[in-house]
């Protein structure tokens, strides 16, 4: 028997009538690259006006179907992406890279859960708020309603595909997606159950579309067609964010890179910090929000360090230490031999390392913690590790990120772990949307005003 990947694309045609499938398209087939780009664009257009009006329980419907077509093609997917895989170990693609690449059967239930969380969720499109009564008489509010078309431009994650996919769905919106040329076929295959979702409820296929070419000029294309996108979201490394940064001309949503920071602080429950310290850096090395800068205060400076270092030192974790840290670590014996521990320069307190490595400073105490934090730190999460309530409160109003944590890990900064049903991205912007972008982030507000007559005089 086939699976619905094998037979998607001849059953994907939207039954509205108004849109051609384009989901299974490779270069070869593209004569005219910023014609077909248009052409997607205004699929996209006339999809979204669509996506806007159709009933919570269709879209509900869509989530649940397309959660249903994941665990049921867990082969085909793991099969798509061992193509990718291959490819990418062939092209000498690096450690953190290949990891994030993989669409393993654990990822694959976690995205399903996704669409299932976003399916229970209140539909915010169409509620009115803050409606207040005028002195003309006229009563003033606001509406939630969709964006419209978003364009997001990835790399390496797979399962963006379905974050995206789900949120676009959930939110009203359409969507163009623009996967690395490195995760190709499984994001094809992914797109496919998502077009084959939206069939079997009758939205149009073209609510999501995913870019079928590997080639570069199409994001160049994607960015600049505001007459179709309404905005931008890049995730991934540092020189796309900056590129499409740059070149845009649709407005952007994004992060340019996680230097995320653990305070310890003085007082904590210091068996508690290791954790969390270790939790954060060492369970997985490749997201944005894996801590990349320890701080700890000097109060606890001689007891918590030998501790943490030894976890990281198991672990091979690389210990970049400004004078004071490297001082208490050396002088433990036994750790000296099996830690690698050298001196931090300046650049390493800016660092998104991305890697088994972390950098690691003392300071005197919570101020001097947030002062280092709000220079050095790019704006995305960082979390105290204390007892102190005081000093929580302080951390919480003063460190300038779009999340700050008390006693937890940082790698909760995440739509899934948030509630969110799945996240497009983590903005550090301080418009529209900052930290997880979920559904809301997806939406715009709109003056809705009801009347009984009134006329200016």
């Amino acid at each position: 028997m086939n699976s619905p990947i094998a037979t998607a694309s001849s059953s994907l045609t939207p039954t509205s009538g108004l849109l051609e499938s384009a989901a299974v398209i490779d270069d070869l087939a593209i004569q005219d690259l910023s014609q077909f780009m248009s052409a997607m664009g205004g699929r996209s257009r006339a999809a979204a006006t669509v996506a806007a009006r159709a009933p919570s329980a269709v879209k509900t419907q869509a989530l649940l179907k397309l959660a249903e077509l994941l665990r049921a093609n867990r082969q085909p997917l793991a099969e798509a992406n061992q193509r990718d895989l291959a490819r990418a170990e062939t092209a000498g693609l690096s450690g953190p890279m290949l990891d994030r690449l993989k669409l393993t059967e654990k990822i694959i239930d976690t995205v399903a859960l996704g669409c299932e969380q976003l399916a229970t969720m209140h539909d915010v499109i169409g509620e009115i708020s803050g409606m207040k009564q005028q002195l003309s008489g006229i009563r003033v509010g606001q509406m939630r309603v969709p964006l419209g078309v978003f364009g997001m431009i990835y790399e390496s994650r797979p399962n963006v595909t379905i974050e995206a996919a789900s949120l676009a769905i959930k939110s009203g919106n359409a969507c163009i997606l623009r996967g690395g040329s490195e995760a190709i076929e499984s994001n094809k295959a992914l797109a496919l159950l998502v077009r084959q979702a939206l069939v079997a409820v009758n939205l149009p296929a073209d609510v999501v579309q995913l870019v079928p070419t590997t080639d570069r000029a199409a994001v160049s294309l994607l960015i600049t067609m505001p007459e179709f996108v309404d905005v931008i979201i890049p995730r991934g490394g540092k020189g796309l964010i900056e590129r499409v940064s740059r070149e845009a001309r649709v407005p952007v949503i994004k992060h340019l890179d996680g230097n995320c920071h653990v305070y310890v602080d003085a007082p904590c429950d210091i068996a508690m910090a290791v954790k969390i310290a270790d939790n954060a850096k060492t369970q997985k090395y490749s997201p944005c929000n894996a801590a990349e800068s320890l701080l700890v205060a000097e109060g606890v400076a001689e007891e918590f360090l030998p501790l943490i270092a030894a976890v990281y030192a198991a672990k091979g974790v690389e210990m970049r230490c400004d004078a004071a840290a490297a001082k208490i670590l050396r002088a433990q014996p036994g750790l000296a031999a099996s830690a690698h521990i050298t001196l931090a320069s300046e650049q390493d307190w800016f660092e998104e390392y991305l890697a088994p490595i972390i950098s690691i400073k003392i300071v005197a105490d919570v101020a001097a913690a947030i002062a280092h934090i709000n220079h050095y730190s790019s704006h995305h999460t960082d979390a105290i590790l204390t007892r102190d309530h005081m000093h929580a409160q302080q951390f919480l109003r003063e460190v300038d990120s779009a999340s700050v944590m008390v006693n937890a890990s940082t790698r909760f900064a995440d739509g899934f772990e948030f509630g969110l049903g799945a996240e497009i991205g983590i903005s550090t912007d301080k418009f529209h949307a900052r930290g997880p972008v979920g559904i809301e982030g997806l939406t715009s507000l709109k003056y809705v005003v009801l009347g009984q007559g009134e006329v200016r005089g």
